[in-house]
């Protein structure tokens, strides 16, 4: 199955169920069902179990990893800093702080425009904090913001030039 519009279409011809039917029972406008049927609009998991259960079904949401489409430079990117998570601990952050906040000054008068300004500050936020965890899940993440916060990252110098490579070599 395609979209959850696609999804919503195939329920409404199993059950007979119209549009104008469906709204009455929903309380969701018909203009807006239209919508979501012809993939102009979206419709969320949610809005479309709402939907489902007025005509007798439930939403079964099925799980599975996907490889996701990364740039080269982003997949690099995220393989450095994967290998930082490894080695970061409580007590590794302590003993990078001095870089890290040296690299945090650096970025700070070379970097211009949004998001990258909001990323430093998301990364002085998580240092200064100490969260190991916020930063794992940014040097791991695969969602936008995580990539674009290793745009501007402070984790520069960290990594030796051995190690380094060997990551380079492994991702490709």
């Amino acid at each position: 199955m395609g979209t959850r519009g696609d999804l919503l279409r195939e329920v409404m011809l199993q059950t007979g169920t119209t549009q104008s039917e469906l709204s009455r029972l929903s309380g969701v406008r018909q203009p807006s069902i239209s919508q979501f049927l012809s993939g102009k609009v979206d419709l969320s998991d949610m809005q479309l179990e709402r939907l489902l259960s007025c005509m007798g079904y439930c939403l079964e949401v099925v799980r599975r990893s996907v490889k996701p489409d990364l740039t080269r430079s982003e997949r690099r990117s995220w393989g450095l800093h994967r290998e930082l998570s490894r080695q970061l601990t409580s007590a590794s952050l302590e003993r990078w702080l001095p870089q890290l906040r040296e690299n945090l000054h650096r970025l700070s008068g070379q970097v211009v425009g949004q998001p990258h300004i909001r990323n430093l500050e998301r990364w002085q936020q998580l240092i200064d904090s100490r969260d190991v965890g916020g930063i794992h899940r940014v040097l791991t993440g695969l969602d936008r913001e995580s990539i674009e916060m290793r745009e501007v990252s402070p984790l520069s110098g960290i990594l030796g030039e051995s190690e380094r490579l060997q990551v380079l070599a492994e991702v490709g």
